[in-house]
């Protein structure tokens, strides 16, 4: 009964010595993330990113097909729109500005 005795009142220190441990260890890497410094594994080496040439040309191709991306998104939004209004629109508003085009008054028909 000694022996568990002994156990039983040292194991609210050990519970803390690990907490602080495991609190230390996650408030480090947090700091290492927030300034920039490259992460480590259990060996020492650095598990920073590099940067072939294949990566950077990716990159590019992922940065340009963005871009053509968002273009025609943003013409097909234009395109919705105009849908939308048509569709939404009193249907004899709608008769009436046909009319007007198919006769040349609202445009060159």
């Amino acid at each position: 009964m000694g022996a568990f005795d002994i156990i039983t009142k040292l194991f609210p220190f050990i519970a803390i010595i690990v907490a602080v441990s495991v609190g230390g260890w996650v408030l480090t890497t947090w700091l290492r993330i927030k300034h920039g410094y490259p992460l480590e594994t259990t060996w020492g080496t650095p598990l920073h990113p590099t940067n072939s040439r294949e990566n950077t040309e990716r990159i590019k191709l992922l940065t340009s097909e963005n871009a053509q991306l968002r273009a025609e998104l943003g013409s097909l939004k234009d395109r919705m729109e105009t849908i939308e209004r048509i569709v939404t629109d009193q249907p004899s508003k709608l008769a009436r500005e046909i009319d007007a085009l198919s006769l040349g008054k609202g445009g060159n028909a």
